[in-house]
């Protein structure tokens, strides 16, 4: 499902993709309180989510999406390079965040990509997102944060691995256990914690402050 307040803009991303092999455009919306609408009809597997528009707001209709029975996943697509967006549409619930001016083949590869289940940042977007949390934008609570009470040791070292943007295999290695065992804790622990992916955990583990930057 296609979302953005602008019909031109809507007809050509749901055109871009519309004609992709094996993705159908369900429906499109013109704001945010439409989609949660269509979306609760339709039950689209990804929304293509503007930020901008008039009453409820991208980010505000991607909070509610998130927190529906059995979600879809959501791709903000917006011309602003604003952190604050990012780090909005993140915790809101969104599996991506993409610029418009991504190439059109990005595009299509970024819905692939989180209708797969997998979690998708453009590269702008994550240089961004690192700067954040190394120069302390992503600060950690005074209070030791409850989603992390119900890890376990073991859990928690995965979690930080994760934030580190290790994959399985070196979260393997590196804490000599195999990767199917590394795949069962993240299973585990994204559960725990309430995230959807791996992104989503990222998130958590600097919000709690389990992980901090290494400011070199």
């Amino acid at each position: 499902m296609v979302v953005d307040d602008q019909v031109m803009v809507r007809a050509g991303l749901a055109a871009i993709v519309g004609s992709q092999p094996g993705i159908e455009v369900v429906g499109e919306a013109g704001d945010g309180a439409a989609a949660v609408t269509m979306a609760e009809q339709l039950r689209p597997d990804v929304i293509l989510m503007d930020v901008r528009m008039p009453g409820v707001d991208g980010l505000t209709a991607t909070a509610r999406l998130t927190a529906m029975p059995d979600p879809p996943r959501v791709l903000v697509l917006t011309t602003f390079h604003q952190d604050a967006y990012v780090f909005q549409a993140l915790r809101a619930g969104a599996s991506g965040f993409l610029l418009k001016d991504a190439q059109p083949a990005d595009l299509v590869a970024a819905v692939r990509t989180i209708a797969a289940g997998d979690a998708m940042l453009g590269p702008t977007v994550t240089r961004r997102l690192i700067d954040a949390f190394a120069t302390g934008t992503f600060t950690a609570p005074a209070e030791p944060d409850a989603r992390l009470a119900a890890l376990t040791p073991r859990e928690r070292d995965v979690l930080a691995a994760i934030a580190r943007g290790l994959s399985n295999a070196e979260i393997g290695a590196s804490l000599g256990i195999g990767v199917g065992t590394v795949k069962a804790h993240v299973n585990a622990l994204l559960g725990k914690i309430g995230a959807r992916d791996r992104v989503q955990a990222t998130i958590v583990a600097y919000d709690t402050g389990l992980a901090r930057p290494d400011r070199r």
